[in-house]
């Protein structure tokens, strides 16, 4: 079996088929889409920011985590189904999509630069939360966490305009 017939199968499926055919699903799905990622990278674009020392300094970054990190997982769960139900509706043409393809890898990045903070920068987290005084490791990891979902959303946006262009 190859990946092609994987991508055709899930096309196919009732749900792939149904998003695809539906005047309302498609667009009803891009929309939730489109909100939970908005709240997604506006929960991490808050802590982000908290860790370059540019906005709200006057909070704790265990504060701010434990008020954002809710928000962030909850609505990446909901951006991850709708966008499975998008990805089964087209999944031959997104997976021939350099845009969505870069998205993916940018995701998986971001999934990756999130973990190396929390494997080693956040273990001495007690020793600069409340100080202005944000670890190198730290201002890196919000900087790059910036840019890289800058770079999802960007990308997200252009399989927008060019999926046709691939299938």
């Amino acid at each position: 079996m190859t990946l092609e017939t994987i991508w055709r199968a899930l096309e196919s499926s009732p749900i792939g088929a149904f998003v695809a055919a539906s005047p309302w699903a498609f667009p009803t799905i891009e929309s939730i889409h489109v909100i939970a990622i908005v709240t997604v990278v506006g929960s991490i674009a808050v802590m982000d920011l908290r860790l370059l020392g540019v906005a709200s300094n006057n909070y704790a970054v265990t504060t701010m985590s434990r008020d954002t990190l809710p928000w962030t997982w909850g609505a990446f769960v909901i951006a991850a189904i709708s966008g499975t139900l998008l990805f089964m509706s087209k999944a031959t043409g997104y997976m021939q999509n350099p845009y969505f393809l870069w998205k993916m890898g940018l995701l998986v990045l971001a999934g990756l630069n999130m973990a190396v903070f929390h494997l080693f920068t956040w273990r001495s987290v007690s020793n600069w939360d409340s100080d202005c005084a944000i670890p190198l490791t730290g201002k890196v990891a919000g900087a790059l966490s910036l840019l890289l979902w800058i770079g999802v959303i960007f990308c997200g946006r252009l399989i927008g305009f060019t999926l046709g262009l691939y299938e």
